[in-house]
């Protein structure tokens, strides 16, 4: 039973944790443009962590990163002013959801251009097998086979 209660306690801390990223210190005192910064850090991609937003990761950069953002926002910088600042100092890198773009279509194309070779392959390989079963036919027997089978069959009566 103590274990069960440590394991609770350690998903709870766990998932809770992204909760923590955001420290007091760093939070704007006007709410609205608080919730504009949280949702910019929400699209955000730490370059440390590579898989979380900068509103949930902990490393120093993201820290960094949200203090930036909530800097621009106090001097009156638009969300997509703040967010073209970022991808014209990182990179579309920073974005969490890059957009559509030529230098993007293999990033964005590559899943389900794989899925639907896949796909060929199977018909194909479907194809080549049904149509190699149906081109061998049933198979022919020999002169001496045909005979022992006549025999077989003959002999049946005869016991």
């Amino acid at each position: 039973m103590k274990y069960l209660h440590a394991v609770a306690l350690l998903i709870v801390l766990v998932a809770s944790s992204a909760a923590w990223a955001v420290e007091p210190n760093e939070m704007l005192a006007d709410p609205v443009l608080e919730a504009r910064a949280r949702a910019i850090s929400k699209e955000l991609r730490c370059m440390v962590c590579q898989n979380e937003s900068i509103d949930d990761s902990q490393a120093p950069l993201a820290h960094d990163l949200r203090i930036l953002v909530r800097e621009r926002l106090k001097a009156g910088d638009s969300d997509a002013q703040i967010v073209n600042f970022l991808v014209s100092r990182y990179g579309e890198f920073v974005l969490l959801k890059p957009p559509l773009s030529w230098h993007t279509v293999a990033l964005w194309g590559t899943p389900p251009g794989l899925l639907l070779l896949g796909a060929i392959m199977i018909v194909i390989g479907e194809r080549r097998r049904r149509a190699g079963a149906a081109a061998a036919g049933p198979a022919s027997l020999s002169p001496a086979e045909e005979a022992r089978i006549a025999e077989i069959l003959g002999g049946e009566g005869t016991q």
